[in-house]
């Protein structure tokens, strides 16, 4: 009787993944770049995708570096991101990119081939590293230290909103052999786990050191997503973290949106900063990705869950209660890190319900979205406000808050004051306000803009927000988070069945 309970669990399993196969190829052909372009989204109305069920979100920063079995199975026919590319454009999966895509695809194929051509010079390979745990490792080289740096270059790509960085930089990652001790994580979550490991270390005498060596014990490949420095405590530490990192043979990948001597611009004791640029760009090839097409923005329209005017809480409360089925929604706490807790004011069947000023206006960061989104796929957001220089701490929680939940695929609803262009209209950066018109005699108090917010840091990262904001409100994004729901719902299904079984 198991066996034949076995054997039919096998035949769906192939059959939803046969499903899901289809679905990928089929918003594949769509594309009519690596990003599906096809028009601008917009964001009255509603979109009901109902979901049964509940499904924790898989985290992005998994690691991908776990010692097992040697299993290479899934390297046959790799050949590196723009092949890969090239094999798609040739199957009819993808029609070709602009130009500047192309381009940091040929950078990160030649990146690509020197990481294969050196890969035991590098020793990329998890299978012959020791046996040793990390501390071990760590303790042994105090006695025989060991300051490597990797004989490759690493790539630090950046560029404009919506310009395909993440995909591209998923495309080199999918492509690099099963067995290297490679990681792929969005920055924000890196840094927490950096500063949760310091914790652990409290009293060495060096704890950055030891941090440094476990990391680069774990992970000779290191792929930071969205790299931005916004926090002193960050900035501080940078210098020192990557420099034993990168003695340790670390070679880094990262995508931003800031050029190196653009980062932490303006930020606190700035000059204690500066040295990490001058190793960052010493230690990796800098390519600039030059389109000036927001691929976020050219996804298919759809009728989303951004809502705004004066009847717009009534439809988010209406829009909550259709998702969370038959649940009743009561207030939950979830833990973050470091056994902190967040208290949600009303949750159910994987849905969460805050007003803005509960997730925005107090002292939470990215620690605790993340945290959330561990707990939660659908956040209903309240009273999303205009942004201005009255709010402007609560500006950068929200674009936090909106990277967290891009990186974790999850699902927003919510009301706001306005579009996404709007909410951002009166944050500009220096130089946005250096070109602005003066106030004349013409024109009057009333009507200058007494609010404006002058930040350079919030100045760039609002189009990365409203860019995200745009496509999260595609028909494209909605349907992979779905995609992503019952995909872990039926690993979870897996899970139950295999424990009856045994």
């Amino acid at each position: 009787m198991r066996t034949i309970t076995r054997a039919v669990r096998h035949v769906r399993a192939a059959s939803r993944l046969r499903e899901r196969d289809n679905f990928l190829s089929s918003l594949s052909r769509r594309q009519t770049t690596l990003v599906n372009p096809v028009s601008v989204s917009t964001y009255r109305g509603s979109y009901i995708d109902e979901i049964g069920g509940y499904s924790q979100p898989i985290m992005i920063s998994r690691t991908l570096c776990s010692p097992a079995a040697r299993d290479t199975s899934g390297d046959v026919g790799k050949a590196g991101p723009l092949v890969e590319y090239e094999r798609r454009i040739a199957a009819g999966e993808l029609v070709d990119g602009d130009s500047c895509q192309v381009g940091t695809l040929r950078e990160l194929q030649r990146l690509y081939d020197r990481l294969v051509e050196s890969a035991d010079a590098c020793q990329l390979d998890r299978y012959a590293a020791s046996d040793k745990s990390s501390r071990s490792r760590w303790l042994w080289s105090r006695f025989i230290p060991q300051f490597s740096y990797s004989p490759v270059k690493g790539l630090y790509l950046y560029g404009g909103v919506g310009t395909g960085k993440t995909m591209l930089m998923d495309l080199f990652f999918e492509q690099l052999p099963t067995s290297w001790r490679k990681k792929r994580i969005h920055f924000h979550d890196f840094m927490l786990n950096v500063h949760s490991r310091l914790q652990r270390h409290k009293g060495v005498t060096d704890p950055l050191e030891v941090v440094a060596g476990e990391i680069s014990d774990e992970s000779i490949l290191l792929c930071l997503d969205e790299f931005m420095v916004t926090d002193v405590a960050d900035a501080l530490i940078l210098n020192r973290l990557f420099g034993h990192l990168f003695t340790n043979g670390v070679v880094l990948v990262a995508t931003s949106n800031r050029a190196p001597d653009n980062l932490y611009e303006g930020g606190l004791q700035r000059d204690l900063f500066l040295p990490f640029i001058s190793t960052l760009k010493e230690r990796c090839v800098v390519h600039e990705i030059g389109s000036l097409i927001d691929y976020r923005k050219m996804t298919s329209a759809r009728q989303g869950f951004y809502f705004t005017g004066d009847m717009s809480s009534g439809h988010l409360k209406e829009k909550f209660h259709q998702l969370i089925g038959e649940q009743t929604a009561t207030p939950q706490e979830v833990e973050v890190v470091m056994g902190r807790k967040l208290q949600v004011p009303l949750g159910a069947n994987g849905c969460a319900y805050f007003p803005f000023k509960d997730l925005c206006d107090k002292p939470l960061g990215a620690a605790d979205y993340f945290g959330l989104f561990k707990n939660f796929h659908t956040l209903a957001l309240d009273g999303v406000p205009i942004f201005g220089l009255h709010n402007r701490t609560a500006a950068y929680r929200f674009v936090t808050l909106v990277d967290v939940m891009y990186e974790n695929r999850a699902r927003l609803l919510c009301t706001a004051e306005g579009t996404p262009t709007e909410l951002f209209e009166r944050i500009v950066t220096i130089s946005d306000a250096q070109n602005m018109a003066p106030r004349t005699s013409s024109r009057s108090r009333k009507n200058d803009d007494f609010d404006l917010c002058v930040d350079n840091e919030l100045g760039f990262a609002k189009d990365r927000t409203i860019s995200r904001l745009t496509e999260m409100n595609s028909s494209e994004y909605l349907e992979q988070h779905a995609a992503m729901l019952s995909e872990k719902q039926f690993a979870q299904e897996e899970i139950k069945e295999d424990a009856l079984q045994a």
